[in-house]
């Protein structure tokens, strides 16, 4: 038997709840895990309300990263053995497979054995928001020395890795922020430049610092009114990747300032890295490599225990965190 948590209908963290299931049948191309610590994701909080980019099928699951030891593996799975240490990509439908339980069973091809320097707790939280900044800035726009790359909701945990991964390639992160009350912090997380939106003019002080440029790259999880803002702070022929949807309502589209500047937008997610099973390599050796210098490290903003997970949803879904939200098992 394994304790999962599963939701029956769409709604508030209170839909919640933990079932004692049978063991999931280990397919050949499957691994067992026993569970040591759960990454949490803001995707897990649109699931829960079935507002997802696809539709939820109940009772469901619901949970894309996760770490711990190898249970159990299917004959078709290679490079992971019995008793490793391994953490969970996220690259799976939640219809199919998830993460929060004591024991799951998961594709092989979504399981890496992380690098030895990383707890369980910070193993559980590096794929999402590392290769989701990855797939955007490197592999696709191909940053580098000098190019500015605008951040907003840059204390989130996609957020700071993206700052992380400006910084590894050289190039210059703009973190975008609210209010001043996280500036030091957002400084001490890699941060070239930190702007709050609600204080300072967005747009000027993007020129300003880039020398009336603008930024080659904006990474943006928001959308909504404040979206034509990113534009004008945008190079000619920038690029803006749009990869959530925070803020409520529509998202407008400036068009003569996109005549002018012939931007490119482009909608993101992590899919198109980790479905790929050359990018997602990709992405795991470039990852990898930068956590072992040093130049990439999970900021993890609080821990949880397993029995309070309506409370950690509830924390999510209040904004405040600074960096990952993870649930120790």
């Amino acid at each position: 038997m394994t304790r999962i948590v599963q939701f029956a209908k769409p709604g508030g963290p209170e839909v919640l709840e933990f079932v004692d299931a049978p063991t999931r049948p280990l397919g050949a191309a499957e691994v067992r895990i026993r569970v040591k610590a759960i990454g949490i994701n803001r995707a897990e909080s649109m699931w829960r309300t079935n507002i997802y980019i696809e539709p939820v099928q109940f009772p469901a699951g619901l949970g894309y990263e996760a770490a711990g030891v190898v249970d159990a593996i299917g004959p078709e799975v290679t490079g992971v053995e019995v008793g490793d240490d391994v953490s969970v990509i996220p690259s799976f439908s939640m219809n199919q497979y998830f993460t929060y339980g004591d024991v799951i069973t998961v594709p092989g091809f979504a399981v890496v054995k992380h690098p030895q320097t990383l707890s369980y707790t910070e193993a559980a939280s590096v794929w999402m928001m590392f290769i989701t900044a990855y797939g955007a800035l490197i592999d696709d726009a191909k940053i580098g020395k000098g190019d500015f790359v605008l951040v907003p909701a840059a204390s989130s945990s996609v957020g700071l890795a993206a700052i992380q991964i400006a910084n590894y390639a050289g190039a210059v992160p703009i973190a975008l922020t609210r209010t001043s009350a996280k500036k030091q912090q957002l400084l001490d997380a890699g941060a070239a430049h930190v702007i709050a939106s609600d204080e300072q003019d967005l747009v000027a002080e993007v020129m300003r610092i880039t020398d009336g440029k603008g930024a080659r790259v904006v990474f943006d999880p928001i959308g909504g009114p404040n979206f034509p803002k990113l534009i004008d702070a945008l190079s000619f022929q920038g690029t803006v990747y749009i990869y959530g949807a925070l803020a409520a309502g529509d998202t407008p589209l400036p068009v003569l300032t996109m005549i002018a500047k012939m931007p490119t937008i482009k909608g993101h997610n992590v899919w198109l890295t980790t479905g790929d099973d050359a990018r997602r390599a990709a992405a795991v050796e470039f990852i990898a490599a930068g956590l072992a210098r040093g130049a990439l490290k999970p900021i993890i903003d609080r821990t949880f225990a397993f029995d309070d997970i309506v409370e950690v949803h509830r924390y999510l879904e209040n904004n405040g965190q600074f960096g990952k939200i993870v649930v120790t098992v």
